[in-house]
């Protein structure tokens, strides 16, 4: 079989419901690693929270972070490594206007930084605590420019925000959505996404997109699905999703969904 560029999601996905790599997923995805095939993470989460997890795998390929805004490989040199960033004036700019934004709270990061508004609030262990005085997001913290904004806003005005940020700064960054029961947004370079992510690796790599594999189950994972040459999305992926896929899982993200999926692509079990 030729090689393969094997682009995984995190959250919904590769990861159970208890946000770890089951010891199935593990072994499949290193015995894909072994056959000579390239198993990259390509996620929506920063890197400090998606590190334990690439080491975990005991894999030695890129990662793509930040909905592709960051692609790196983990404890090494990469000549290719690149980050893509927007300017800080537009955090400066929504710090001064948390109120009137319905803004509650507000991260910006990048590969080596984060900062935060309020050291004391915590999103589904996202938003770090305790902040250091070197951590909290204000003018003087924020030296260079972010790679992502991420946003808790206030529900009810999560509508009208958006189409606010969008207007005011649509022409500098893209808008997204978390998913799950928080309102959070996110802000990342305009033009990114994880299809910018998987291309680079694969131009790299010197694979075709027709020897792209890649597995979402979210919105976030939309371009990507789209652009690789096969696009699998999980059974618990949502249904917008699907619609544009090759393939659906049998199983979910909590019964091993991509090791049997993957396993059985690419013949591993034999």
């Amino acid at each position: 079989m030729q090689q393969k560029l094997i682009a995984l999601d995190l959250d919904g996905t590769t990861l159970n419901e208890h946000s770890l790599i089951s010891q199935k997923t593990k072994k499949v995805l290193q015995k894909a690693s072994h056959a000579g095939h390239i198993v990259s993470i390509v996620t929506g989460r920063p890197y400090r929270i998606s590190k334990y997890i690439y080491d975990d795998l005991n894999i030695k390929t890129p990662m793509i972070n930040f909905n592709g805004g960051l692609g790196h490989i983990p404890h090494q040199n990469w000549d290719k490594e690149y980050q893509k960033t927007f300017p800080r004036e537009i955090a400066f700019d929504l710090l001064k206007n948390m109120d009137t934004f319905g803004i509650k709270l507000m991260a910006a990061e990048k590969k080596s930084m984060i900062l935060a508004s309020n050291p004391h609030a915590v999103v589904d262990d996202f938003f770090p605590v305790p902040l250091s005085s070197e951590q909290v997001l204000n003018q003087q913290n924020l030296k260079s420019d972010p790679t992502s904004l991420t946003i808790l806003v206030d529900d009810k005005k999560k509508a009208t925000i958006i189409q606010h940020l969008k207007q005011v700064y649509g022409s500098s960054v893209e808008v997204g959505v978390w998913g799950g029961v928080n309102p959070v947004l996110e802000l990342e370079p305009k033009g990114v996404n994880k299809a910018v992510g998987i291309k680079h690796l694969a131009d790299n790599f010197k694979i075709d997109r027709s020897n792209i594999i890649a597995f979402g189950d979210e919105h976030n994972d939309r371009e990507m699905i789209d652009y690789a040459g096969w696009g699998v999305v999980m059974n618990n992926g949502t249904d917008e999703l699907k619609k544009l896929a090759n393939d659906v899982t049998a199983k979910d993200n909590t019964q091993d969904g991509l090791a049997t999926y993957l396993e059985n692509y690419l013949k591993l079990a034999e």
